[in-house]
Order: structure tokens, then C-alpha cells, then sequence
């Protein structure tokens, strides 16, 4: 199960930042707002796929309270998903 999360937690971390630094310069500088539109839609269909495998973890491997909301809170802030997934390597040596 670990190994379903850390791939899904990158996967929805890329479709953040593809959704941040391209489609959003596309719509603001480029006019072009479709960019957003279907970015924005796979991003939340991964951010879903995302809670559902966090959830999974968390019952699985009994993450604290704790865990999980700082797992949630950095879903949402650039690149800390990858720092993350270093982590998570590292203590269940996957």
C-alpha cells in the first residue's frame, strides 16, 4: 500500500505543479483557459485518487491524526510532496 501512495502522491504533486507553472501562465499571460479547465479537471480527479490512497495508508500503516493532516496540508503546497516521498523511502525502505 505504501508503494500505491508515494506513486499517487507524486503523480497528483506533478498534476499540481503542471497545473501552477503551465496551465495557469497559459490562461493569464497566453488567454488560454482551457488549459486550466482540463488540467484543473485531472488534477481533481487525482486529488481524489490522492485522499482515497492517504486514507488507505493511514488505516494500514495506523498514521496518527497528526500525520495525516500534514500529509493533507502538503498535498497543497509545491514540491513538498517529493520531499515527502524521500521520506517515506526511507522509513518503509521501498
Amino acid at each position: 500500500m505504501i508503494n500505491i501512495y508515494r506513486k499517487t502522491a507524486l503523480i497528483e504533486g506533478l498534476s499540481y505543479l503542471i497545473l501552477l507553472f503551465i496551465a495557469m501562465p497559459l490562461k493569464y499571460f497566453f488567454k488560454i483557459p482551457e488549459a486550466v479547465k482540463y488540467f484543473g479537471w485531472i488534477h481533481g480527479v487525482l486529488f481524489l485518487i490522492f485522499l482515497i490512497a492517504l486514507l488507505s495508508a493511514s488505516i494500514q500503516y495506523k498514521w496518527n491524526f497528526k500525520r495525516i493532516i500534514w500529509y493533507l496540508i502538503a498535498s497543497v503546497l509545491p514540491f513538498i510532496p517529493f520531499i515527502l516521498d524521500k521520506n517515506l523511502k526511507k522509513e518503509y525502505s521501498v
